[in-house]
């Protein structure tokens, strides 16, 4: 037997395996890093967080990941280049992590890597019949694992594309693994640059699982900080938006799109929430002459209504949910306020209650997956399912 395998063979006959689970979201304001111990699998599956950070992207770090991102014309050398390098760096982080942790490399089983979205096509995106949905992310797992000397599952998007989905959201599995609850209605809500959910109807089966997308979640409002409100990169607290007033014409312009008809489950990437998008709203409302503040504010209620509106259209009218979320988004009082007035029938926290660091729920999920590639089942849930039970990442060795 190759050393790798009668390696990999130990891990997965592990009482518990010590992961680090990596995310880097489209927002790109780092990478988040989560060290987990995790045990069992499946339904059975335990999970603690022994640490977590993010380590802030440099300015030259986003300058080079935003030369390529969610365009449909880039530089075939300067996409190459970036996913080796992108690779490189994130195994550099990871070290940086551990040692501050006062962990050695050695201890560590795997490393579950997300890596960098530069372009997401679903279906409902592109109209070329002959292809189906695609994704693609940067960051190569094998560089990874050179560089930490960890063994390194990345790529997971892939196979669920392979299988039937479109790659996106992949929440679903970690959430229903963590979060499920034989009486309680439970509603998954992230919002990172995209905002998507997962709804948990008590003592429910994976296979009854709800999740989607719904649209922009914080990386409209993200773009447009960096474009109007240089050198901030996002609306820290929602203050920019809390001094704007929403523009009702240009909500309902942006609301208008085709998108939102589209039926759910659905997934979208940054590639139609871009300021082109609100640029063209603007134009078709009339709305150019507003300031950039009641942009920031309508921009701000156009994510929240556009959740709210995907949820209520989910659920059967009166159904009364507990909501926890996690993300950027929920640092935003602003937005925060808009959905507990839109969602009447939910009660809403944080994932902390559930024990789920929300900043590092994405990073946790992805450590999941990696478990339940090496000691799991192949798994089929509800949502956008993929045609046949998978499990998802590619395994890079480090030697």
């Amino acid at each position: 037997m190759h050393q790798n395998i009668h390696n990999l063979v130990k891990v997965a006959e592990k009482q518990e395996r010590l992961v680090v689970g990596l995310m880097s979201g489209t927002s790109m304001d780092g990478l988040d890093i989560a060290l987990c111990a995790i045990s069992g699998s499946g339904k059975a599956t335990r999970f603690e967080l022994k640490a977590f950070t993010t380590i802030d992207y440099t300015t030259d770090f986003k300058e080079k990941i935003l030369s390529i991102f969610s365009k449909e014309m880039v530089a075939l050398e300067t996409l190459t280049l970036l996913n080796a390098w992108v690779g490189q760096q994130h195994g550099k982080m990871v070290l940086t992590a551990l040692k501050s942790w006062n962990r050695a490399p050695d201890e560590v089983d795997m490393i579950a890597s997300h890596g960098q979205t530069i372009y997401h096509a679903p279906k409902s995106l592109h109209p070329n019949s002959e292809y189906g949905p695609a994704t693609l992310q940067i960051g190569d797992g094998d560089h990874i694992a050179v560089t930490t000397g960890i063994l390194t599952l990345s790529d997971f998007r892939q196979k669920h594309v392979a299988a039937g989905g479109e790659g996106a959201p992949l929440a679903v599995y970690g959430d229903y693994l963590l979060c499920s609850h034989p009486t309680e209605n439970r509603l998954l809500l992230n919002m990172g640059g995209i905002a998507n959910f997962t709804y948990l109807a008590a003592g429910c089966t994976l296979e009854q699982v709800f999740s989607t997308d719904t649209g922009t979640g914080n990386t409209l409002m993200d773009a447009y900080t960096r474009t109007h409100f240089a050198p901030l990169a996002y609306d820290k607290g929602g203050a920019i938006a809390a001094s704007g007033k929403i523009n009702n014409d240009l909500l309902a312009e942006l609301k208008a799109h085709s998108f939102f008809a589209l039926g759910l489950p659905k997934t979208i990437g940054p590639e139609l929430f871009n300021i082109a998008f609100l640029e063209k709203a603007q134009a078709a409302s009339q709305t150019e002459h507003i300031s950039s503040q009641d942009v920031m504010a309508t921009l701000n209620r156009f994510s929240a209504e556009t959740i709210a509106d995907c949820i209520n259209s989910s659920l059967i009218p009166g159904t009364i949910f507990n909501m926890y979320s996690s993300g950027g988004g929920m640092h935003n009082p602003v937005m925060m306020g808009h959905l507990q007035s839109l969602l009447p029938n939910a009660t809403l926290y944080s994932s902390d209650v559930l024990g789920i660091n929300p900043d590092a729920k994405e990073a946790i999920l992805f450590a999941l997956l990696a478990n339940e590639a090496v000691a799991g089942t192949p798994l089929f849930a509800g949502g956008h399912a993929t045609k046949i039970p998978i499990t998802m990442g590619k395994f890079s060795f480090p030697q």
